[in-house]
Formats: C-alpha cells, sequence, structure tokens
C-alpha cells in the first residue's frame, strides 16, 4: 500500500522539531514517510551560533548529527541543497552535493512529496553594502561560526606573539545590535579573558575595543525599550561601544566607513544587520515579498498552492490583527505545533487551524556576566522583566526545551548531567 510522503526541507530548531514529531506518530507505524532535507549534515540550535562563533560551544560536542537521529525517530534524512520545485509533478529537485575540492559527492536528485514544508531559516542581510560579503564574518550558519572563531584565535595569537611589536588593542567591529550582535559583543569580552587564563594570549579584554554600531536609535529596537536599556548600561559596563542612528555604508579590509564620514578601524568584522530569506524562495513560483519570505496564510499553507507549507523566517505570515509574525526561534517553535497538526489534518480530509503568535517575551544572553528580558503574563499584554541568575536559567531553559523536542525527556536529562560534567573535565572555552 503507498504511504503519503512527507518532505520538510531544512533541519532548524522547527523543521527538525517538526520531522521528529511527524516520525513518531506516523513514520513508526508506517503511516507516511517522512523525509527531512538540509545541505548540512549536522544540526545546532541558531541561537547559540554566538557562541560556537567564540568557542563558548563545542560543535564536536553539541551538534546533532541528522542521519543518527533519524534511525532514532522514524524519518529518512537526504542531504542536499533544494534547486527547483515542479508543482505539478509535486516533485523537487536537489542540486548536486560537492566536496570541499569541488567533486561531486552525491548526485542530483529528485524526490516525490505529498506534502512540502519549506522551513529553510533566514540568512543575513547586507543590504549589498560595498565591501561586507569580503571583508566581515557572517553568524548564519555552523561553517561561518567557526570561520570566525579561527579568525578570531589567529588573530589574539598574532597580536600576543611576543618579540614583535604589536598594536595597543584588539579591535573588533560588529554591525547590527539585534540579538546575535549583542550576545557576541558580551561573548567577546568573556572569550578574552578565558584565552588569557588558559596562557592562549597573553591579550586580556581590557585591550579589546568591541564596536557595536547600530543604524537604529537604540540597540535591539525590535524588543521593549527597557530591555534596550538594561542591556545598554551592561555593555557599556564591560566597555563596549555602542554607536547608534549609525550607517555603514563600506567596508574594506581594516575599517568600517559610515555615512558621517567616520571610519572604524577594524582587525575583525562581523555583519548582522538584518535577514531575510534565501533568494532560491523567490525563484520557485511561489508568490514572495520583496525579502523573499514566502506569502502564507494564517494555516501556513502557500498562498498558491495548498499542499505546499512554509514556516519559521522564510514564511510571512498574517494574524487577524493585520500583524505579521515575526522572525524568532519562538515563532517557529510556535508554529511546529500548528504545522503537526494541519499536516495530519490534510491527510485526513479534516479542517485545518490557523496559527495564532503568542509573544512568550525576550532574553538576551550576556555570556556569564548576566542575562536580561521579559516574560509575558499569560495571555495578557503585561510583561514580567528579570536578569540577573533567574533570567540565565529561563534564557538556558530554552534550549533545553528544544532538546527535549528532539531528543526525548530521559536524553534531555543525561544530557544535562553530561554538560555539567564536562564543565569540569574540559576548557571552558574551545582552545583548537
Amino acid at each position: 500500500m503507498n504511504v503519503p510522503r512527507i518532505v520538510v526541507v531544512g533541519g532548524g530548531a522547527g523543521g527538525l522539531e517538526l520531522v521528529t514529531r511527524l516520525g513518531h506518530k506516523l513514520g513508526r507505524r508506517q503511516k507516511a514517510e517522512i523525509v527531512l532535507v538540509d545541505r548540512n549534515s549536522t544540526h545546532i540550535w541558531k541561537p547559540l551560533l554566538h557562541e560556537v562563533a567564540t568557542g563558548a560551544m563545542d560543535l564536536g560536542l553539541d551538534e546533532i548529527s541528522y542521519q543518527g537521529h533519524s534511525s532514532l525517530h522514524s524519518y529518512q534524512f537526504q542531504r542536499g541543497t533544494l534547486s527547483g520545485i515542479d508543482r505539478e509533478a509535486r516533485t523537487l529537485t536537489l542540486a548536486p552535493v560537492l566536496d570541499d575540492a569541488g567533486s561531486e559527492v552525491l548526485p542530483s536528485r529528485v524526490l516525490a512529496y505529498d506534502q512540502l514544508v519549506l522551513a529553510l531559516g533566514s540568512v543575513s542581510n547586507d543590504f549589498n553594502t560595498p565591501g561586507v560579503g569580503e571583508h566581515c564574518h557572517f553568524l548564519d550558519s555552523p561553517h561561518q561560526a567557526e570561520a570566525f572563531r579561527q579568525d578570531m584565535l589567529n588573530t589574539f595569537l598574532r597580536h600576543s606573539e611576543p618579540g614583535r611589536d604589536q598594536p595597543a588593542r584588539i579591535t573588533v567591529g560588529i554591525v547590527g545590535a539585534g540579538a546575535t550582535g549583542v550576545e557576541l559583543a558580551a561573548e567577546l569580552h568573556e572569550a578574552s579573558r578565558m584565552l588569557q587564563s588558559y596562557g592562549v594570549a597573553s591579550l586580556d579584554s581590557d585591550r579589546l575595543d568591541v564596536h557595536l554600531i547600530e543604524a537604529a536609535p537604540r540597540i535591539l529596537p525590535a524588543l521593549p525599550e527597557r530591555i534596550s536599556l538594561a542591556v545598554k548600561g551592561e555593555l557599556e559596563g564591560l566597555g563596549v561601544k555602542i554607536h547608534t542612528e549609525t550607517r555603514v555604508t563600506s567596508v574594506d579590509a581594516s575599517a568600517i566607513h559610515t555615512a558621517d564620514d567616520s571610519r572604524i578601524e577594524i582587525d575583525l568584522g562581523v555583519w548582522a544587520a538584518g535577514i531575510k530569506a534565501p533568494a532560491l524562495l523567490s525563484e520557485l513560483g511561489l508568490p514572495t515579498e520583496q525579502n523573499h519570505r514566502l506569502k502564507v496564510h494564517e494555516t501556513l499553507q502557500s498562498t498558491e498552492d495548498p499542499r505546499v507549507f512554509a514556516m519559521g523566517d522564510c514564511a510571512s505570515c498574517p494574524q487577524k490583527d493585520g500583524s505579521m509574525v515575526p522572525p524568532r526561534a519562538q515563532a517557529a517553535h510556535q508554529q511546529v505545533a500548528t504545522l503537526y497538526h494541519n499536516l495530519l489534518a490534510q491527510t485526513a480530509d479534516k479542517p485545518l487551524k490557523p496559527f495564532v503568535y503568542r509573544d512568550r517575551g525576550s532574553l538576551i544572553s550576556l555570556a556569564h556576566f548576566d542575562a536580561i528580558g521579559s516574560l509575558m503574563r499569560g495571555a495578557s499584554a503585561r510583561s514580567l522583566f528579570i536578569e540577573g541568575h533567574l533570567a540565565k536559567f529561563f534564557y538556558a531553559s530554552l534550549y533545553r526545551m528544544h532538546q527535549r523536542a528532539i531528543h526525548g525527556t530521559l536524553k534531555t536529562g543525561l544530557m544535562i548531567v553530561v554538560d555539567r560534567l564536562n564543565r569540569f573535565l574540559k576548557p571552558r572555552l574551545k582552545l583548537h
């Protein structure tokens, strides 16, 4: 008997949680074939890429093999990059997988689907600013985060080598003061302190200049002003130099240039100023917005094809009040439950339900120094401001909730124990 095939493209937080639930419900009972497609072979929770970038998180310990995970949770994994969709034939095409030398590892393939979920996430938006692509690091993927970490280590070592005339300071320029930029700025100060304590580099945080550059009037412009002001005070206490209402016009190998003709000298540059969906989405023949986000109904179905769904950062989903669901990790997490229900309902010819986004609050981690944020009080619009150890606890719990969704309660509990043991057994910073 033929069973329906549900294909999910994108193994980020939302995509991986969705195929895990579908695998348990349908794949394990052979009621449907569940297939996950991703260009990478492993998964890491994207909100923690700033920790990968500074070495606070070790990819070797925390990344998850899709192939291994799929065998335990009753879905199939196909490695590849989406290159096209034939909606009439209900097939999608995957581009060939190449190794670092450009040799073909896997050929181009065609996969049939009965229902398709696009969960491709987002990438950094450089707004076509000259020099950004050549001279700035991005933190969209584990590979990019690792590239920054290696460059950071080499820069610290280069400036710490004895017997050479060294510049007085190391300067890092971070363009974009959203959550990624703010959290990276704090992590860099922690990393410099840890590198000195392990004897890797002789430069301490007093010789590290971090410039945080934001075009909006304040940092964290998408979050409540109270959080923004509190985080600003903490960062300035660490020595971070904050530039608001500052538009970057170009970047070169040694400096960031701004609209007021200022020049900020840098040894390392990071671009974290805004996101957009992958440009490929505008080439699939489905309605999209200017930033390539797919237009979907409240049921998360494409406005053009009811068998194609989209979720997370790549979906432009309206709400009843006329607003759009924000591209945030908590939105993708919430959409999993609606998509799970709707995929099952569509298969059984039952009514689909609309997705309703509920803001659960916002939390910002400032390395080991602090955490600041707010929690929403149930269905009301009022929020509870938190900081310090309580905020750190809730911030850490977000990652544990993700782990529980993809591993289950028992395995997540064991992971917590292992993580605490590793704090004593291994360096707190990845040094190689």
